[in-house]
């Protein structure tokens, strides 16, 4: 079984989840400098005694605002439907595959909680992932209309933050087929019966589990040291060479937190892509 095989079984369904998505975050990128325009119109009101000039700006921020949360609404709703439906199917097939294969009850219930993380990673994976490209293209593009060397900046940085999620992704492979194999003998473990075993067996799933953990945080170290000199660059350029307005501001401001905290999601979206590739490598038949 592979993830292919999964998007291409229920290819209807996940396509429109992922048009909602697209809609919803597109809709979310272009609020900060829809509503940085408004900012401005209200103080060039305020200045002029009149509110008629802000009441354009306001109106197209509201309508971006409504469609944002009304679309992301609906497809929080019809998430829930669509993906418990396709665990059902794949929970099934997971069964048949292993009665082939002969493999013990035990292993075949482990695979078949295993292969929800398809369902995890087609629900809030995907949407994540397309939430995290639309963020960073997006504050990119964004950037650049306020000036070029802002989204320069970031463009360049990007650079290493991907050398860094490919080494952590390398190391982090086999650990995630560590913690899976593991995962495979839980119920073997509690059938037993015997506490003293319990507990090695956690304590042996323990150590792959915190190999992670330190790769993710020196990732995660790293990639700070790095967007910092967004921030430097972008203070220095806003402040010395730049007349921006107060909205202008507020829009780069935006841009910035949105690049950088999408960006520093990346690592997770890694792990979690690992360990899918292992479940898939399990899952298929021999």
């Amino acid at each position: 079984m592979h993830l292919i095989d999964i998007i291409r079984r229920f290819k209807g369904g996940i396509l429109l989840a992922s048009s909602l998505v697209v809609i919803e975050n597109v809709a979310w990128i272009i609020e900060p400098s829809v509503f940085g325009k408004v900012i401005d119109a209200m103080i060039d009101a305020a200045s002029k005694g009149t509110n008629i000039s802000a009441l354009s700006p306001l109106l197209i921020w509201i309508g971006v605002f409504l469609v944002n949360s009304g679309v992301g609404s609906l497809r929080r709703s019809y998430d829930q439907k669509i993906f418990l439906n396709m665990f059902t199917e794949i929970a099934t097939s997971v069964l048949k595959s292993s009665n082939k294969q002969k493999l013990s009850v035990s292993r075949t219930a482990a695979r078949a909680q295993l292969s929800k993380e398809f369902i995890t990673f087609l629900q809030y994976r995907v949407p994540e992932i397309i939430e995290q490209v639309i963020a960073i293209g997006g504050a990119l593009v964004g950037l650049s209309f306020f000036d070029y060397r802002i989204a320069l900046t970031c463009f360049v940085v990007t650079i290493p933050l991907l050398s860094i999620n490919i080494l952590y992704n390398r190391k982090v492979v086999l650990l995630q087929a560590n913690i899976h194999d593991g995962a495979e003998d839980a119920y073997e473990i509690f059938a037993g019966r015997d506490p003293e075993a319990v507990r090695a067996y956690y304590s042996a799933l323990a150590v792959p589990q915190l190999k992670v953990a330190n790769w993710g945080a020196m990732t995660f170290g790293l990639m700070r040291f790095f967007l910092l000199g967004i921030f430097l660059v972008v203070l220095y350029i806003s402040i010395d060479l730049d007349d921006f307005t107060t909205g202008n501001i507020y829009s780069i401001v935006a841009y910035i937190w949105t690049f950088i905290t999408s960006s520093e999601y990346l690592p997770e979206l890694m792990e979690s892509w690992t360990s899918l590739k292992d479940i898939s490598r399990r899952l298929r038949a021999d």
